[in-house]
């Protein structure tokens, strides 16, 4: 029986050679802003089966059989986003009688321990599909070359800077995330105006575009960036971050590359007697609550969770023979907007929830996600 390796992540993108890598690429941000504003194929309703892109990768003739084993290489459950994820993952694997069995290995966030996690999972021989997600871009490459000359391969969320999958599952992308937030800042403010970019860390693919693609349109605009710093997603280190820059002047918009430790740099301008400036966080239900309830001026960028669902139904579809988005699977990635976020706000669920995660149809929700 031939082997099904799928590699997700929670944040990811390149597909480049490795030695080509580039996280500020004008033409991978010029795609990614059209992706934005492109209309999807697929079930209206449903973007987590939903692509951008009509090109298809057949399946038919990888031999496998069901019920198959699915094998999931982790790169952690360490943050909310990842804990939302994982739970539409379990939750979509009981959707699909292909796949018999679901073993799921937690890397902790380090790269040695998923390297050794991947190598553990090929040496062992149960896993017809195994899904990765690369705890970063760079360190996990080679660790999924090896699974794809044993099984075909899925990447989803972070990316490898490999071709070897059969597909890569991603919704737009870092560039789309940072042009969301700094187009809307710049839109927002004047020209010499003070920006702090908060960053969560380094290395990982769709982080470092998520940046670089905010701080291209943040410097056209003539924005005065006046810090960017890593946050480490640590809620007092972000407050104290954002304290110790409004000792040393005025900031009129904070952006964010990833929204999970956003009201902590809100709370930070109201402790300190501030009003809450022009603010770019994410789709966390804390964050979103507060944007409400205080009237701000702000946007949510999302990553959207649903795409832990299409890994589960690639997989599926791969074990089934049936072809697949390939050799990207470009998912939709909506914004959460003044327009629409009370769509998305939810009291029934706890405040590290995160909105897009399209799971309000399923079984469970929202007991299996901590919902009331």
């Amino acid at each position: 029986m031939k082997r099904i390796l799928l590699a997700t992540g929670a944040l990811a993108l390149s597909l480049a050679p490795l030695h080509a890598q580039n996280f500020d690429d004008p033409e991978e941000f010029a795609k990614q802003k059209e992706q934005l504003a492109a209309t999807p194929e697929g079930p209206e309703g449903q973007p987590w089966l939903q692509h951008i892109g009509g090109e298809m990768v057949e399946t038919a003739d990888l031999g496998l059989s069901a019920p198959a084993t699915v094998c999931f290489s982790n790169a952690g459950v360490n943050n909310p986003w990842r804990v939302v994820g994982y739970t539409n993952m379990t939750e979509e694997v009981k959707n699909h009688e292909s796949i018999g069995n679901f073993i799921h290995v937690d890397a902790e966030g380090s790269d040695d321990k998923q390297i050794a996690d991947i190598d553990d999972l090929l040496a062992g021989g149960e896993c017809d599909v195994m899904i990765v997600s690369p705890n970063t871009t760079a360190a996990l490459t080679p660790a999924v070359e090896r699974a794809c000359e044993a099984m075909p391969v899925i990447v989803f969320d972070r990316g490898v800077n490999t071709q070897c999958p059969v597909t890569f599952i991603h919704p737009v992308g870092g560039y789309g995330f940072g042009i969301q937030g700094a187009e809307f800042i710049a839109s927002k403010l004047e020209q010499g105006d003070n920006v702090l970019m908060l960053r969560i860390l380094p290395g990982v693919d769709v982080l470092e575009t998520r940046y670089s693609a905010g701080r291209r349109i943040l410097d056209e605009a003539g924005m005065n960036i006046v810090g960017a710093e890593f946050t480490d997603g640590d809620n007092a280190k972000t407050k104290s971050i954002v304290e110790d820059y409004l000792m040393r002047g005025d900031i009129d918009a904070v952006w964010m590359d990833a929204g999970a430790t956003a009201v902590a740099a809100i709370e930070a301008f109201e402790d300190s007697g501030y009003d809450i400036p022009v603010f770019v966080g994410e789709d966390q239900q804390d964050f979103l609550r507060k944007w409400q309830d205080e009237g701000l001026t702000a946007i949510a960028p999302t990553y959207p969770t649903y795409q832990w669902r299409t890994a589960i139904i690639a997989a599926a579809k791969v074990i089934e023979g049936e072809a697949v988005p390939g050799p990207e699977w470009v998912l939709p990635q909506p914004a959460i907007t003044q327009e629409n976020l009370d769509q998305y706000v939810n009291p029934a669920m706890p405040p590290l929830h995160y909105a897009m995660c399209g799971c309000e149809e399923m079984e469970n929700y929202p007991q299996a996600w901590g919902g009331n």
